[in-house]
């Protein structure tokens, strides 16, 4: 027992011994191995080499579309005036009704107008009776002066009184038709098929020219109109699709029917109007919507959002990686944003895009680089 514990004595001498006074060489041999180590990988990696991360990219085709605010508008609107004097003989209509195309709004009281007519016939009859007259007399006096009891002075007189009474009955004809039009203007009627957006002429009350009857508006097919930059009225053609997002949540689709040719002086805009059909009448007048108008497609690049990058001038762009490692700014136009990613143009059908860690490299700067899989 009194050798073991000289042994262990002895022991924990020399272990306290190491301790103390050769901590350092103990320290450097147990970690000799991981300092070699690192020297290897610091030799390995280049001095002032950027890690970056960037994505493969192969463009495709995508269809354009142009993103405008606007609103519906129907498609006509009325308002039917009275064209003749006289007093409302006739119920109104309400507003919100449907009318249809020719459809009785007012009915005015037409007074003595069928007298007039009457009277006009009678002049027609009247006229036609001097003409039959003037006739008979000319044939006469052509007869007489064959035979040489007429001078030719008379054969003179009876052809222009036939030419008068010829006149006459159509002077004649054309107070027949003044008056049967006046008739006819005492019937207010619908130009088209459509609501009333207000209530005709009331009973009793009295029109005068220019005096409103109704309004009427056409809203199946109802337009959707918009106004177009002048930089992007060169994208948009007749017949193209559209589609438009109304505020109440409606989604509705169409077409482009009208494309202004003349811009507005103020705002330099183009109008134009896409088609909706409306059976129903759900799309009323005036509501916002958002439109969108399918333009010319084009190859272009879906990249993250984080790609993006500006120029030293301010330019939107993104940094790719070229031959041999190098860093380069490359301009894009921006398409549109979707939920996976933003489409942009611009770029080489083919091309390396740095998406993480180019706000650290500049043009020409070598950079490692880190692939991943581009979604």
């Amino acid at each position: 027992m009194k050798l073991l514990s000289l042994l262990t004595a002895a022991l924990v001498t020399l272990f306290l011994y190491a301790l103390v006074l050769e901590r350092d060489s103990l320290m450097a041999l147990a970690s000799g191995g991981v300092v070699e180590e690192v020297e290897e990988e610091a030799e390995a990696l280049p001095e002032n080499l950027v890690a970056v991360v960037a994505l493969k990219s192969q463009a495709r085709s995508v269809e354009n579309a142009l993103l405008l605010r606007g609103e519906t508008e129907a498609s006509r609107e009325v308002n039917v005036a009275a064209e003749t004097s006289g007093r409302v003989m006739s119920d109104p209509i309400r507003k919100g009704a449907f009318v249809e195309a020719g459809q009785l709004l007012c009915e005015l009281d037409p007074g003595t107008r069928p007298s007039a007519v009457a009277e006009a016939r009678a002049r027609v009859s009247e006229a036609q009776a001097r003409e039959v007259e003037a006739r008979i007399n000319i044939n006469a006096a052509e007869r007489l002066g064959e035979g040489g009891f007429a001078s030719e002075t008379r054969v003179a007189s009876a052809r222009a009184a036939q030419e008068a009474a010829l006149a006459g009955v159509q002077a004649a004809e054309a107070g027949v038709a003044a008056a049967e039009k006046e008739i006819e203007r005492l019937s207010i009627r619908a130009p088209f098929a459509g609501l009333l957006e207000s209530d005709t002429a009331e009973l009793g009350t009295l029109m005068q020219p220019g005096h409103l009857c109704a309004t009427v508006i056409q809203l199946d097919p109802v337009k959707l109109v918009g106004f177009v930059p002048e930089t992007e009225i060169s994208e948009i053609s007749l017949g193209a699709l559209a589609g438009a997002r109304l505020t109440s949540g409606h989604e509705v689709s169409g077409a482009v029917s009208f494309l202004s040719r003349s811009s507005d002086p103020e705002t330099r805009t183009f109008r134009v109007e896409i088609e909706i059909p409306n059976p129903d009448f759900t799309i009323l007048d005036g509501q916002t919507a958002e439109i969108l108008i399918a333009s010319s497609g084009s190859n272009a690049h879906l990249l993250p959002g984080s790609a993006l990058t500006l120029s030293n001038d301010g330019t939107l762009g993104v940094r790719i990686v070229g031959e041999g490692d190098i860093a380069e700014f490359s301009p894009v136009t921006y398409i549109r944003d979707t939920p996976e990613g933003i489409w942009l143009s611009g770029l080489p059908d083919e091309v390396t895009v740095i998406v993480e860690g180019q706000e650290y490299v500049g043009n020409g700067e070598k950079v490692a680089v880190h692939f991943r899989e581009s979604n």
